[in-house]
């Protein structure tokens, strides 16, 4: 009698069949996720991370910096009196890696506009973050 080990064809299949059932269930879940993550990093970074940097930077200076290229390196006398930077620890980039965008005096707010063209790297749409926005759930 021939005492063969392993596993016939129909049980390889039933493990398959349920390992397909199970990412079926779970990969719904998932999907979107990322997104959702990177625009809640993005609107951290907006509305405490690079504010308070910029703030402090304000606190020192009184005034807010031309550029946030002004945080990494000193501007110099004439822009900066007090500079006690860095403020930032590199350069400001979104989660899509690209630089975030800043203009001072602000169109929507007095002080700057602070802003990220989202997943898709353009100007308007749903997916734009900016400091004048309110916070999305």
């Amino acid at each position: 009698m021939l005492n063969k080990k392993g596993f016939t064809l129909i049980e390889l299949m039933l493990v398959v069949i349920i390992l397909s059932i199970l990412v079926a269930m779970v990969a719904p879940r998932l999907v979107g996720r990322g997104e959702q993550a990177r625009r809640q990093a993005a609107e951290a970074d907006i509305k405490s991370n690079i504010a308070l940097a910029l703030d402090l930077y304000e606190l020192d200076n009184g005034r807010y910096p031309e550029s946030l290229e002004d945080m990494l390196n000193d501007p110099g006398e004439s822009k900066a009196q007090n500079w006690n930077g860095p403020y930032l620890k590199g350069r400001a980039l979104d989660p899509w890696g690209r630089e975030y965008k800043y203009k001072t005096p602000g169109d929507h707010n007095p002080d700057y506009d602070l802003y990220s063209y989202g997943g898709d790297g353009a100007e308007g749409g749903d997916d734009d973050i900016a400091n004048w926005q309110q916070e999305t759930k």
